[in-house]
């Protein structure tokens, strides 16, 4: 069946005229019979049956009729549902965040203040490369010599936070080996930068004492300020700690800190949306770094 044959059946059955439906078709009045005729053939039944001047529906037509109706109407309005697919699409941005979700979930709410229109999708996925924006953070990140995509690197200070008590008061650094018999509060080991504060144990040479770990930032962040343990602290991606409970102390041995990644990909068609928060999410970050502690 060819969809001309279904467009043409389905105007003779709405009007019951073979003339008039030609008239609406645009089609010659003869071309428009052999095309229901072939239709009747292909299908092995009668479609019309005559009735005096005038055509009638069979059984078989009013039912061939119901059942199409509808499919038709549907595939008429695919192309103008493929273009409001193709505008969400664009002006909705893919996220994977694997790190300094904190900061970035600040962006996105001022980001649409500004736009209110953009779509915002978030995931948190290792596995996942679908993605329009991407945020990691690596050891030391060196960047290839011909990128395929656009890359933002920000160098981010760890610090360890420590209780605010005689021991630590009054000092600004402090070595890992001082505390390896301490009490560590630590993301899970799925995360990045739970790896990265690993390998600068390691370095170390110490074993640290996890006697809490989450796979929330947030509840390692919270834990930490109400000193109940120590902890890694990144400078500007999980705030100050509002409390006079905790210090944060540089470390020097071994220096810590970690690679932020932003990573913009070109996946759209139409890419001016991703772009602009691109640049406003890298521009965001870049001020964070340079208020930081």
């Amino acid at each position: 069946m060819e969809l001309t044959q279904l467009k043409y059946f389905l105007e003779v059955a709405r009007t019951q005229h073979v003339t008039k439906s030609a008239e609406t078709l645009n089609v010659a009045q003869p071309a428009l019979t052999q095309a229901i005729h072939r239709l009747e053939k292909e299908l092995d039944v009668p479609l019309f049956a005559q009735k005096g001047r005038n055509i009638v529906l069979t059984p078989y037509g009013t039912f061939f009729y119901e059942k199409l109706r509808p499919l038709l109407s549907t595939l008429n309005s695919l192309p103008d549902q493929l273009h409001l697919m193709a505008k969400t699409e664009n002006t909705t941005i893919h996220l994977n965040v694997l790190a300094a979700s904190t900061l970035v979930t600040e962006a996105i709410i001022e980001y649409q203040k500004i736009d209110d229109e953009i779509r915002i999708q978030i995931q948190q996925n290792e596995q996942n490369d679908f993605y329009d924006i991407g945020v990691t953070t690596r050891l030391f990140y060196q960047e290839p010599e011909s990128p395929h995509n656009s890359i933002f690197v920000c160098t981010e200070k760890i610090y360890l936070a420590v209780p605010n008590i005689p021991r630590f008061q009054g000092r600004k650094t402090i070595s890992l080996a001082e505390v390896k018999d301490m009490g560590f509060i630590s993301l899970l080991g799925s995360r990045q930068l739970r790896s990265i504060c690993d390998k600068y144990c390691e370095n170390a040479g110490i074993q640290p004492n996890i006697i809490f770990e989450s796979d929330n930032p947030a509840s390692v962040k919270n834990m930490i300020a109400a000193n109940m343990g120590i902890g890694f602290w990144p400078d500007f991606s999980w705030g100050k700690i509002d409390t006079q409970k905790v210090l944060l102390l540089e470390i020097t041995d071994p220096v810590c800190s970690r690679d932020i990644l932003i990573t913009y990909r070109r996946n759209k068609q139409e890419n001016s949306h991703v772009e602009a928060f691109y640049k406003y999410l890298t521009g965001y970050f870049k001020i964070a770094s340079e208020h930081s502690t």
